[in-house]
């Protein structure tokens, strides 16, 4: 029997391959996955902007299909527009469609609060226009920010390309440069920075937190499964 743990709607902000097939492996056996996607393709402010209301329509489908939860993956469209948004197009969407959703920007404020982070650290591939809105976010949510940084210099389409290598160099950097944390917080699923994540805690003894790891630790606590991974950081291996 197919979804025998749970069946888990995705609501995806891009067709990038890598985040998808990572979240599905690394969720435990006997949950299904559907995934739908919103299409954000430049990765601009006035795109993220507009890319709720197609967000709405994708939850609207999967909660026809039945689905026992629905995943809004992608953060910046939620972050740039506050962090009191997030509970209230929660609430709002689970009233109009009757499913139970979830945002990627509750999974990880709720694993930094799990993991009981005061300090964090964060590294992204955005431009700086929009890195401060970005730690604005957390600031509302009770963190303290050391330190919202761009470190990629490719452009939206190739981010899957950065090597792991590169991502732990530079989060190291700018961790080391702002006097460290109680967590390194990678934003954004478009690039593949999962092996990077137990190195760099061995390393600098923080924490480490992305929206893959918070999604799938969220995404087993809604749907009451406590299933840890191995080798992915201290989220998913102790489940908080």
């Amino acid at each position: 029997m197919y979804a025998w743990r749970g069946l888990v709607g995705l609501v995806k902000p891009t067709y990038r391959a890598g985040s998808l097939e990572r979240f599905i492996r690394l969720m435990p056996d006997g949950v299904g996955v559907i995934p739908r996607y919103v299409g954000v393709s430049a990765g601009t402010e006035r795109e993220f902007q507009e890319a709720l209301a197609v967000a709405e329509e994708r939850v609207a489908e999967l909660a026809k299909l039945k689905v026992d939860l629905v995943v809004i993956q992608g953060v910046p469209p939620i972050m740039l527009r506050g962090y009191k948004f997030d509970a209230e197009i929660r609430k709002s969407l689970e009233a109009k469609y009757g499913v139970s959703v979830l945002t990627a920007t509750q999974t990880q404020v709720e694993a930094l609060r799990a993991l009981k982070i005061k300090r964090l650290v964060g590294i992204t591939y955005f431009k700086d226009d929009l890195n401060p809105k970005f730690g604005k976010f957390f600031e509302e949510g009770g963190f303290e920010v050391a330190a919202m940084t761009g470190c990629a210099n490719v452009p939206f389409s190739d981010l899957g390309k950065i090597p792991a290598e590169e991502i732990y160099t530079q989060a190291k950097r700018v961790f080391l440069k702002v006097g460290g944390g109680d967590c390194i917080y990678l934003l954004g699923a478009g690039w593949d920075c999962l092996p990077a994540i137990e190195p760099l805690e061995r390393d600098l003894g923080a924490a480490v937190v992305t929206n893959v790891t918070a999604d799938v630790w969220a995404t087993q606590k809604r749907l009451h499964i406590r299933e840890p991974v191995k080798g992915f950081g201290r989220l998913l291996a102790e489940m908080p």
